[in-house]
């Protein structure tokens, strides 16, 4: 009876292995299908986000850099009508140019030649020789006398180099006030929204590939291997493979096969590709894992029952049946001891065997889960038992010492109360996951029950932990750690949308002064030594009343917010002004010296409601006049 037991349980156990392995295999296949159409999609969606974000910073850099330009160009022809003499010096116009943070500085007569200039090899030059040039003669033909042009960054008439020129009407007099500057911050924007940029910026796993295809002429536009166009183009077609936008498998002009997602993003077909057999390779790991498994769970149970079926089952049985009740209501320190014959007591310790065997089963789905390198514990809780079943990985998911775990598993009211204290720190926009500590995050899955619940906690803390350093970079500038413009105007909207009380606030731009010779003199590494301990100092301004942020380049803004009056915001900037006043900054190791900073501070009285940019611009006129007449200090907006 034995040997045919032994042998029909092997034929059952065996065929369901074999149908079980089937099933796996169809199942990994669709599975592994699906992740990967869902890893591609998640992938391109970033690839497409990350374009429209450096769409937006092109558009946002260029309108703000536009209206930043034009105020320069006005405030020199400004500065040229009041003060004639400045026209008689190249140096006097440098120097000008340099004050205005400009490249060039030029001016034009009525007839359309260049007659006074920072750059002296370009007096003389008629604005009608030039496309870029002519750009601005409508100027000379308006009367109106705030006519301008704002032209795009292109190459000038005079040198072929890429520059970005702003021209404005004389005043007083028939002509042109020109400016220049080289568009570094768009040219780098641009660069930054290269196809082939954004692709090396993302992880790939391995054999995977991510590509653009301009859809009209099946240009190759970007990949991530870094391929030239040339090599993929006769087998990166646009036709064909705008019918992957689901996930298809697809043979290539090589002859190979690949599976390919792909996403029409515009006239551009965005998409990533991996080799057939990287993901058959998957598959076939997978199942053999699966089959090593099964075998040896069907080689240890086919003992198990062998080893029981020896053991006669006559007399005692309710001795045991009492005893295994025990055990399944929790109590698996139960020890079944029945005696009166070898039969039992052998039956007995196949019991307890097996007892023991069920309690070291959260061991071994615990080193499962760690050769599946998948972060995860699991525990089981039930009211009318008196053991919590935790998996091995579970003190680690808390952080909690070996000896606390075991005293909550062995009271279960204690640790349902543990799981809810835990449960009582979610974390803002994420669904069920909650904090261990600042460094530690878990998401909890809980099944009710009838009379229980079953738990599953994975570790949460890489993702919440990239996004967290996500939002911090996309709000704070790289270099100084201080709020982005675009971050520091939302500040201050969501502070002046509030209930202020009557409250004063203030908006002050800075910006440092003769840092551009820093630069020139001890060179950029120094001068961005300088600008982070400038930004060092703003962040001891109090944070209960001061939002510090920079703007760009050595320019910086503060908002003052929630004082009760001017002197008490006047006191804040006071002490600022007086700090650096007082502090050396080392730039080299003989030369130290104090930061010199000028301000513009514009108004905002009690529940007085203002326009955001036209805060902004106030404070830039009063900066204009701290860099004019109170280098090193601050000047206040008396229309505020």
């Amino acid at each position: 009876m034995q040997n045919i037991f032994r042998k029909n349980t092997f034929i059952i156990m065996t065929t369901a292995i074999f149908s079980i392995l089937i099933i796996n295999f169809v199942l990994t296949f669709y599975l592994l299908q699906n992740q990967q159409r869902e890893a591609f999609d998640y992938k391109i969606d970033q690839v497409i986000h990350t374009l429209e974000n450096n769409q937006t910073e092109l558009a946002s850099i260029k309108t703000n850099l536009d209206e930043d330009y034009l105020t320069r160009a006005r405030a020199a022809a400004y500065v040229l009508e009041r003060n004639q003499e400045v026209l008689k010096s190249v140096s006097e116009l440098r120097n000008l140019a340099e004050l205005l943070d400009v490249d060039e500085l030029h001016v034009i007569d009525g007839d359309g030649i260049l007659i006074y200039s920072s750059v002296p090899k370009y007096i003389g030059m008629d604005f009608h020789d030039g496309e870029q040039t002519r750009g601005f003669l409508p100027i000379l033909e308006s009367d109106d006398e705030d006519a301008y042009v704002i032209q795009e960054s292109q190459p000038n008439t005079a040198e072929g180099k890429i520059m970005k020129y702003v021209g404005v009407a004389r005043k007083g007099e028939k002509g042109i006030v020109q400016v220049g500057l080289e568009p570094v911050r768009q040219m780098e924007a641009q660069a930054r929204n290269t196809y082939d940029y954004i692709f090396s910026r993302f992880p790939t796993d391995a054999g995977e590939m991510f590509f653009a295809i301009d859809s009209k002429t099946n240009q190759v536009l970007g990949n991530s291997e870094g391929a030239s166009a040339d090599e993929l183009e006769q087998y990166y077609q646009a036709d064909r493979l705008s019918e992957c936008e689901n996930g298809k498998f697809t043979e290539m002009e090589d002859g190979k096969l690949y599976y390919v997602v792909t996403r029409k993003y515009g006239d551009v077909l965005i998409g990533a590709s991996v080799p057939g057999g990287v993901l058959y390779g998957k598959i076939w790991k997978n199942v053999a894992a699966t089959f090593v498994y099964l075998f040896f769970i069907e080689i240890i149970i086919l003992i198990l029952l062998n080893y029981l079926v020896r053991r006669k089952v006559i007399d005692g049985i309710h001795s045991i049946l009492k005893a295994l009740s025990g055990i399944s209501n929790g109590n698996l320190d139960t020890e079944v001891a029945v005696g009166g014959n070898p039969e039992f007591e052998e039956l007995s310790h196949g019991i307890n065997v097996m007892v023991k065997s069920i309690v070291n089963t959260s061991d071994r789905i615990s080193k499962i889960i760690e050769m599946s390198e998948v972060p995860l514990a699991a525990f089981e809780y039930q009211s009318d038992m008196k053991h919590v079943f935790v998996t091995s990985g579970f003190r680690d998911m808390i952080n909690l010492p070996a000896e606390e775990v075991s005293r909550l598993c062995g009271k279960p009211d204690l640790f349902l109360q543990k799981i809810q204290e835990i449960m009582r720190h979610p974390v803002n926009g994420e669904t069920d996951v909650f904090s261990i500590h600042d460094q530690k995050y878990i998401c909890i899955h809980l099944s009710a029950e009838e009379t229980g619940y079953l738990g599953v906690i994975t570790d949460a803390t890489k993702d919440v932990l990239e996004k967290q350093r996500m939002q911090y970079e996309n709000s704070h500038d790289q270099l100084t750690g201080l709020f982005k413009y675009r971050c520091f105007k939302e500040q201050m909207q969501n502070i002046l949308e509030k209930d202020r009380n009557g409250k004063i606030c203030a908006c002050v731009m800075l910006d440092l002064d003769l840092f551009k010779e820093i630069n020139d003199t001890y060179g950029h590494d120094v001068g961005d030594k300088y600008l982070i301990s400038f930004a060092e100092m703003m962040k001891e301004l109090p944070e209960e009343h001061c939002v510090p942020a920079r703007r760009s380049g050595d320019e910086f803004c503060i908002f003052v917010y929630d004082c009760r009056d001017k002197e008490e915001a006047r006191q804040i900037l006071e002490s600022f002004w007086m700090m650096l006043k007082e502090r050396k900054v080392e730039l080299t190791e003989n030369h130290v010296r104090t930061i010199s900073v000028s301000g513009g501070v514009a108004w905002i009285d009690g529940e007085e409601t203002t326009d955001i940019n036209s805060l902004l611009k106030q404070a830039d006129a009063s900066l204009y006049k701290a860099k004019q007449n109170a280098p090193g200090y601050y000047v206040e907006d008396v229309s505020g």
